[in-house]
């Protein structure tokens, strides 16, 4: 059986289309820029346009669709947003209603697609500056929180911001944001360092998405805006419907992560 950790992005999209891979995609294509996703009807598309503006540390735009178009030209010509990601989730009104293995049944003429940078990029990065990235170790999802931050408002958009969580030992912190500060379009820099607490996460071991990992003594939990902030949103601001990626289970593009790096 194929390694899928030696396939290309193309052919790991292909699998996922097929249904023969529907796991996290954290680790997958290393030196691959993988992204977010949402999906709305074109009603929503002008104001969220304007929210992922104003709020580029949790939805920097990698890629926008044409109107009914599922091929994103900019990052994969050839993939399909509809099909090509191991697992979905759907919103109507703010409410989830289902994960599912494609979207098909869902798309219309009148839907557009968002991709937006994801932290799984920038961590091939760390590795290579022998920084530790606890959930690829772990084999798990990477833990995501609700913060009491707000995001920047537009339209019917506004709630709350999301960030990811690694666990980084104290003497390798400042390498981590150096690292991780030359990829602005996929997250950047940290926005916040240390105390959970301060952005209004009550407990760091029980995540509102992906999984709890573990941090070792003289480990700094570090927080990084996270895309799945627009499912956050979401809940708050209810449009009719909303489709993103279920967090942790990304689209893996054809762009290499260097060209997101500013250095």
């Amino acid at each position: 059986m194929t390694d899928i950790n030696t396939l290309s992005p193309k052919n790991v999209r292909l699998k996922i289309r097929n249904a023969e891979y529907t796991s996290q995609t954290s680790g997958l294509c290393k030196g691959f820029t993988q992204a977010n996703l949402v999906v709305l009807p074109k009603k929503y598309v002008i104001d969220f346009f304007a929210f992922a503006q104003r709020n580029p540390k949790p939805c920097p735009i990698l890629d926008v669709t044409e109107k009914g178009d599922p091929h994103p030209k900019l990052i994969a010509p050839d993939a399909d947003v509809r099909t090509d990601m191991p697992k979905y989730r759907v919103y109507e009104k703010g409410e989830l209603i289902g994960e599912y293995t494609d979207i098909l049944n869902f798309w219309n003429e009148e839907m557009y697609a968002f991709l937006l940078g994801c932290s799984f990029t920038f961590e091939n990065a760390l590795l290579n500056a022998n920084i530790p990235v606890r959930h690829i170790e772990e084999k798990r999802n990477v833990p995501m929180y609700i913060t009491s931050i707000e995001c920047v408002p537009s339209g019917v958009f506004r709630g709350p911001l999301v960030v990811s969580m690694r666990p980084i030992p104290y003497q390798l912190i400042v390498k981590a944001v150096q690292v991780t500060s030359r990829f602005p379009q996929v997250h950047g820099a940290p926005v916040h360092i240390g105390n959970p607490k301060e952005i209004g996460i009550k407990d760091i071991d029980k995540p509102d998405f992906g999984d709890p990992v573990t941090i070792k003594d003289g480990e700094v939990p570090i927080f990084w805006a996270c895309g799945v902030t627009p499912q956050a949103v979401a809940m708050k601001a209810k449009p009719d419907i909303m489709i993103t990626h279920a967090p942790g289970h990304m689209f893996i593009s054809d762009v290499r992560d260097e060209n997101y790096s500013i250095l």
